[in-house]
């Protein structure tokens, strides 16, 4: 039969500032297992503190003590809710789990912030969970059907209820029961009582690397967290392993059938810390180098190149290098505005990139300056940006994007618009420039962003990557978009949607 989803919860997050043109991740995930007596939340607090990018709208961390569950969770900023002396005597154990959230399945409601906890007949779990379910709707729909009681609208409240009414005796067993009926990105930390387990989904599209603190192992998103805490990296969690840790050390056990890995390219492009090893590669080497093949592939006679900061400084670095052209700080970055900060009207909104990003006169005055961003997803930022370099004295503005044109949205994590708000799914070359309002504007091809990965290009029949924003080439099945959308995938082919009951 076709399953179709009644009274559908939100899936992805409607509430963000049409002005926002700011790409977000979910969520960064940290968990300790055998820290020093009543460390734990202290240790999983200062990696979260490492893992703010990925997620400064809500955090929480979940400890256990004698087989007893502490929790915490609050909306803002991790310095806000765990920064106090007092955090090991509220959330005591050598074992925690902790998680910083941008919302895209769900809403922003305090009820949706993780870790995610519940009491099973064998005992407590938290867990927590970067990355979004592209069958997460269907799920959720089947579950309520057979009677599933949710508490939030997140995806991850899914992945409890799954192993919860998994038949399997042993939590590890019901845990991979439930990772084999979930579709999509993820990597997954949970604590039981007795044991922490980590998880990749079977591509490898979202980040999980393994550490060591003293006798403690750590799992985070990122290795910048395991910097933070003092650390060692061992290695990357693989994609589709389950590692499972408890007083007899680390097991790894790699439950499903082998696939080739392909992690996510905006990783790199944009999301993972610069001082980030990704998959083995350094992300700020690979910036560079991508500013490096934008400049072989869009040349441009100038004075300076300017990077916007703080995510295009490498490869702006980059472009500086190869080109030729020096590198200067034309535009200034305020890192002192609060999160809530208050705008009192309509135009004090409009006026905002003003406050975080600010030109620097001196530099940029009777000069050509090649621009250098990131990427453009809608384009609202970068001609504010635009316009103020040109106010400031600047004779000619040259675009460019270190990472191709995003002409499709992202299903596994990434909060990024509709395709019919992507400004390059929509305008051919010459109305994005006559858009931006600058004199010339080139994208990093596809190929070239792949060999800034260290590969010779893309390889079209065995993509080496997770690439659709760039390409349309999903690497999974988007099964609640298909049923959404009646069957047709983001190019209008009819699929089949027969899902066996």
């Amino acid at each position: 039969m076709t399953h179709q989803i009644a009274d559908p919860v939100v899936h992805r997050d409607h509430f963000r500032d049409p002005d926002d043109d700011q790409l977000r991740l979910e969520c960064g995930v940290c968990g300790v297992w055998g820290a020093d007596e009543d460390e734990g939340s202290t240790i999983v607090a200062l990696g979260l503190h490492a893992l703010q990018h990925r997620g400064q709208e809500a955090c929480g961390i979940a400890s256990v003590k004698d087989t007893r569950f502490h929790t915490e969770r609050h909306m803002g900023l991790v310095g806000e809710a765990f920064g106090g002396s007092n955090l090991s005597e509220r959330m005591p154990g050598r074992a925690a789990v902790g998680h910083t959230r941008y919302s895209t399945a769900g809403g922003s409601f305090l009820r949706n912030i993780q870790p995610m906890f519940a009491d099973l007949d064998t005992g407590g779990i938290a867990i927590a969970h970067n990355g979004n379910l592209t069958n997460f709707l269907f799920l959720r729909n089947q579950l309520v059907g057979e009677g599933a009681i949710f508490q939030s609208t997140s995806d991850s409240e899914v992945i409890l209820h799954l192993i919860a009414r998994s038949r399997k005796a042993k939590i590890v067993d019901r845990f991979i029961d439930a990772l084999a009926r979930i579709e999509g990105g993820y990597a997954l930390v949970a604590q039981t009582r007795s044991r922490m387990i980590g998880a990749r989904d079977p591509l490898g599209i979202r980040p999980l690397v393994l550490g060591r603190v003293g006798e403690a192992w750590v799992l985070a998103s990122e290795t910048a967290a395991l910097d933070m805490i003092g650390a060692t990296f061992i290695r990357d969690v693989e994609h589709g392993e389950v590692v499972v840790i408890d007083k007899d050390g680390l097991q790894s056990i790699k439950p499903f059938p082998a696939r080739a890995a392909r992690p996510c390219l905006f990783e790199y492009v944009y999301f993972s810390r610069p001082d980030s090893v990704v998959n083995g590669r350094s992300v700020y080497e690979v910036r560079k180098a991508m500013g490096r093949g934008l400049a072989t592939e869009h040349e441009v006679e100038a004075d300076i190149v300017v990077p916007v900061p703080d995510s295009g400084v490498p490869a702006a670095l980059g472009y500086a290098q190869q080109s030729g052209i020096p590198f200067e700080m034309g535009i200034i970055r305020s890192h002192y505005l609060g999160r809530t900060f208050i705008q009192p009207s309509q135009g004090a909104r409009q006026k905002g990139v003003r406050m975080k990003h600010s030109p620097n006169k001196a530099a940029l005055e009777g000069k050509r300056v090649v621009l250098i961003d990131d990427s453009i997803v809608r384009g609202t930022t970068s001609v504010k940006l635009v316009r103020a370099v040109r106010a400031a004295g600047a004779k000619e503005v040259h675009l460019r994007s270190a990472s191709p044109p995003i002409v499709y949205p992202d299903f596994y994590g990434i909060d990024m618009p509709e395709r019919d708000q992507l400004m390059a799914a929509n305008l051919t070359l010459e109305e994005m420039r006559e858009k931006l309002e600058v004199d010339t504007l080139g994208f990093l091809s596809v190929d070239g962003l792949y060999r800034a990965m260290g590969e010779p290009g893309r390889d079209n029949a065995h993509p080496q990557f997770t690439d659709h924003y760039f390409t349309g080439d999903y690497p999974t099945r988007l099964l609640d978009r298909e049923i959404e959308d009646g069957g047709r995938d983001l190019a209008g082919r009819q699929l089949s949607l027969l899902v066996s009951a």
